[in-house]
């Protein structure tokens, strides 16, 4: 009797009667869960959103299709033709579709009053109204975490270095602001100094965030202060299946570039990418990874 690994068993519960199909959005994201998928048999489909994907040719040996955002009317059509009735939403989507450029389908104008709705709402409520429209159409939504188990960061100090009594503090305040625009829809992270959150994650994503803590950096703004943490949190109503918090070698890369000491992610609800890697840079550039329980702060 052979024993399940934690990915077959999610993929087992995840089963259906047709094809996986990968909305590749930017980021490492996609490309684990389209490899993954293929090395257990499944001959995912991907959809690569164009202007978003960092390198479509890297899924130059699947069957794919390339999208923008205005052809979300060309996606059912596309995906019951590659006889798919799942679907997995991963990587960053950052461009909002421009309403008079859609091409516009039966399904899309009978959706249209929930997508307009959830443009309004911010990128949740745009998520939502696009799960609900696959699910109508018998597409059922299933998130990265249960075809990608292994790559969600586990709980506790991941690295050489550890947080000091000054970095819990930073982790506290960077934790409590990142939840609070996350209650807005606004972003996921937030970067702290000196006890203070001094910077929050906007359309620009976490690359964008850290670029700014470092412009704060080089041009006086934080004269004299040392270290600080940047803290990645799921947002308190986030839709599960799509947009958890991601970090990966990259991350820590500008986490340091930024002079950040750390970097603190929801244990169980945030993907670590190329997990090894990121570890083994953050120990080369002396950082500390750590991943916080749901409700946890460093000063607890």
């Amino acid at each position: 009797m052979t024993t399940m690994s934690r990915t077959e068993s999610k993929l087992a519960q995840a089963e259906g009667g047709g094809r996986i199909a990968v909305i590749a959005g930017g980021g490492a994201l996609p490309v684990a869960v389209a490899r993954t998928l293929q090395q257990r048999g499944d001959a995912p489909f991907v959809v690569i959103v164009s202007e978003e994907t960092e390198d479509e040719d890297t899924f130059r040996d699947l069957d794919r299709i390339i999208l923008s955002v205005e052809q979300i009317g060309l996606l059912l059509p596309a995906l019951r033709k590659a006889g798919v009735d799942r679907l997995i939403m991963a990587g960053n989507v950052t461009r909002r579709p421009n309403l008079r450029r859609i091409k516009w389908t039966v399904p899309v104008v009978l959706a249209l009053p929930r997508l307009a709705a959830g443009l309004l709402r911010g990128d949740d409520g745009l998520l939502r109204a696009v799960i609900e429209l696959l699910e109508t159409n018998g597409i059922r939504v299933v998130g990265p975490h249960e075809i990608v188990p292994d790559l969600l960061a586990p709980a506790g100090i991941l690295t050489r270095a550890g947080p000091t009594a000054q970095d819990k503090r930073d982790i506290a305040a960077a934790s409590e602001a990142a939840l609070a625009i996350g209650r807005l829809d606004i972003g996921q992270a937030a970067v702290a100094i000196g006890g203070r959150a001094v910077a929050l994650e906007d359309i620009e994503g976490t690359d964008g965030l850290l670029r700014r803590t470092a412009d704060l950096r080089s041009h006086g703004r934080l004269a004299g202060k040392k270290r600080g943490v940047l803290v990645k949190r799921r947002k308190p109503l986030q839709e599960k299946r799509v947009d958890l918090p991601a970090i990966g070698p990259d991350t820590i890369v500008a986490a340091q570039a930024a002079g950040l000491a750390g970097v603190a992610v929801d244990a169980g609800n945030s993907f670590i990418l190329d997990f090894d890697s990121t570890v083994a840079r953050a120990d080369e550039l002396g950082l500390f990874i750590i991943g916080l329980e749901p409700g946890e702060d460093a000063q607890r």
